[in-house]
Formats: C-alpha cells, structure tokens, sequence
C-alpha cells in the first residue's frame, strides 16, 4: 500500500511547496499593501518593507519551485526569530500567538532547504536538478 502511495511524492511535494508559497505571498501583501489589513504597530517600518518583499517575492519563487533552496535560507532565519520571539513573549499555542506557529513554518522551510523543490519544480525543469 505504502509503495503505491509514494508514487504520489513529487505531486504532494508540489502541493505542500506551493501551499506554503502562496501562503507566504498573502503574508507578504498584508505587510506591503494592507491587504488583508495587518494588526496595528505590527512590525518597525524598516523590518515590514524587509519581511514584506522577502514574503512576497520568496513565496512566489517558492510556489513556481525557483531557487528553492537559497529561499529557504532567510525564511527559516526569519521563522526561527519569529518562533523565538513568539515562544518569549506568547507561549506555546496558535491561539495566543505562540510559537506553534511560526514553528511548523520554520520546520516547512527546512525540509525545502534539505530537499529542494522537488522533481516537478521550474528548478528541476530549467537545471534538471532541484536547486
């Protein structure tokens, strides 16, 4: 059963991949744009430019699987300060902001950072490898 299963691998890779892509762009645009509108006094004006193009641009090359990997690099720093600060301030649970979840984001990150986009990711179509 289970060998029939993982023949599904590289379409839930891409699936997972571009859940977390476009999850990130909508972060991003709620950052840069005010849709949907961020809480107030959400982030130092300097540091939501800087999250806000990283979300935006990085979660589309994430969803396409374009440079995967050297993406992954400054969303588990960002996820892994995110988590730390959160579990400081918060606790443990998403319902009060803790770090439950920036945590399973920082963990999503690592394993793209490991394993790259996947065979069905532009990066294994443009360099035949993921990346």
């Amino acid at each position: 059963m289970f060998t029939t299963l993982q023949r599904y691998s590289p379409q839930l890779l891409s699936l997972m991949r571009i859940a977390m892509g476009i999850t990130f762009v909508e972060h991003g645009t709620q950052k840069l744009l005010g849709f949907p509108a961020p809480p107030p006094g959400m982030l130092p004006l300097p540091l939501l430019y800087f999250t806000g193009t990283l979300e935006t641009v990085g979660g589309i090359l994430i969803a396409l699987g374009l440079f995967t990997r050297p993406m992954a690099v400054p969303y588990l720093i960002l996820m892994t300060l995110s988590a730390y600060d959160h579990a400081k301030y918060d606790g443990y649970f998403w319902n009060r902001s803790g770090i439950e979840y920036p945590l399973m984001w920082a963990v999503g990150v690592l394993y793209f950072l490991v394993h790259g986009g996947g065979p069905l990711s532009l990066d294994h179509l443009l360099l035949g490898r993921a990346f």
